[in-house]
């Protein structure tokens, strides 16, 4: 048998603006993005629960190497609390914990909103991905084993109160940096409010470049299914992720020293431009490209630019 017929897809390299559905897993999106695309392949740029619904930036191919960015990026939210009721989740699908016949004001919401907004210290939600002793955290919850997770500075750039349906709802938007519960975000705001409270509703807007409006859903792509060409153009290049990123052009003689790993030396000027369109003075990443294509991340020292990750087109 030959190598091409043992290879599980095609090469293809990207990322995927996805808009994913409620009940639907994010590796099960994967998964299905996987198929559509025979893509040899795929990643995710950041957990989506099931409940939730928005976007689910997907990695193709040599993009998988840059999902720490997406995750790493600033995401925007729209959610509802209904108010009087508490669940072991701090959503729709867990057990209900408590009960009350507390409604909070708006204004008592918003009052108490303003502390949740800046660098934040949060306890992550028991049913969440994070490893306990090897364990997943939800894991341990479902099987009633006590356990507590350590608060972790998270930062929230903005916190609004967007509408309140009736007295049961409160709708919210957030803009959050990394590793940002919003359901934990929930749970404390019911506790301050002395409510109870649970997400009944969901949906990211945003994750760093990619937004709901430009998004595409599985639907989509389905319908795109025999036409290659037009399910092709649907993805965004690899380095859609890295926009806050210097990039450093480089000739195509330097890319092809950069993919096979060496180093490369940079002029004055292209030094000088890196150092202008960094936003931190202590990073020192770079993205090498040669016209649109990505070469290399790595990092600039003295004078040189070193190959921490190559894409191999």
């Amino acid at each position: 048998m030959s190598r091409h017929r043992k290879r599980k897809g095609e090469p293809v390299t990207g990322w995927l603006n996805l808009f994913k559905p409620v009940d639907m897993t994010s590796t099960q999106a994967v998964a299905i993005i996987k198929r559509l695309f025979n893509a040899e392949k795929v990643g995710h740029g950041g957990t989506l629960d099931p409940l939730a619904d928005g976007i689910l930036p997907i990695a193709l191919g040599e993009a998988t190497k840059t999902v720490q960015w997406a995750m790493d990026a600033e995401k925007e939210y729209v959610f509802t609390i209904r108010w009087g009721i508490s669940t072991a989740s701090q959503d729709a699908e867990g057990e209900v914990v408590a009960t009350s016949d507390l409604r909070p004001e708006r204004a008592a919401i918003e009052a108490a909103l303003v502390k949740y907004v800046g660098t934040i210290r949060q306890v992550p939600p028991k049913y969440s991905a994070i490893k306990v002793a090897g364990e997943r955290a939800y894991d341990l919850a479902r099987e009633g084993e006590a356990f507590e997770l350590e608060a972790r500075e998270v930062t929230v750039h903005a916190a609004k109160v967007i509408g309140m349906p009736d007295a049961d709802h409160t709708v919210i938007h957030v803009v959050s940096g990394k590793g940002f519960y919003v359901r934990a975000l929930a749970r404390d705001l019911a506790f301050d409010l002395g409510a109870e409270g649970f997400i009944s509703q969901l949906r990211r807007i945003r994750v760093g470049a990619f937004d709901a409006p430009r998004a595409v859903s599985i639907a989509d792509l389905d319908a795109l299914k025999e036409d290659r060409a037009a399910l092709m153009s649907k993805l965004r290049p690899l380095q859609a992720v890295l926009t806050e990123m210097p990039h450093l052009q480089v000739t195509p003689h330097d890319a092809g020293n950069l993919r096979q790993g060496r180093s490369i030396v940079l002029l004055p000027h292209v030094i000088e431009r890196w150092r202008e369109t960094r936003a931190d003075e202590e990073d020192r990443m770079a993205l090498a490209v040669t016209g649109e294509d990505a070469v290399a991340l790595g990092e600039v020292r003295a004078g040189h630019f070193e190959p921490v990750r190559v894409f191999a087109f």
